[in-house]
């Protein structure tokens, strides 16, 4: 059996661990992990700790994380309510392959730029030529 591009079997073993790594290497899912790494946190905690997030992504993110298994939610019975997110056992597994790509990223972002620059220099003549 082949997929759509003709390869064989390829489709069918790979979308269970496309799908894990859409959840565990999205950009919001990485910054939650790494910031639950340092210890429990409560909701608007981390709303203000990660830049640029909007509340219902948050939530999205939180939900995703936690159904599969990498953080839980703890809802204390107070007036307002307050509730905790930190990570299992599993979502702390998943620190040390997440700081390492953090730390080749960190590591290589000049060399990214730079490709990225020359890419863009390619293109932008390719164009000017082409018009």
């Amino acid at each position: 059996m082949r997929d759509e591009g003709g390869h064989a079997g390829v489709a069918a073993s790979c979308r269970p661990i496309t799908d894990i790594l859409t959840r565990v290497g999205d950009k919001w899912s990485v910054m939650v992990v790494i910031l639950l790494g340092n210890g429990t946190k409560r909701f608007n905690e981390m709303r203000r700790l990660i830049g640029g997030i909007s509340q219902r992504m948050l939530t999205l993110t939180l939900r995703g994380l936690e159904r599969d298994g990498l953080v839980t939610r703890t809802v204390f019975p107070t007036v307002p309510p307050r509730v905790d997110y930190a990570l299992t056992d599993l979502g702390r597994s998943l620190l040390v392959p997440i700081s390492a790509l953090g730390a080749w990223a960190h590591g290589h972002r000049d060399a990214i730029d730079a490709a990225r620059l020359a890419f863009d220099a390619r293109v932008d003549a390719n164009a000017a030529q082409d018009s």
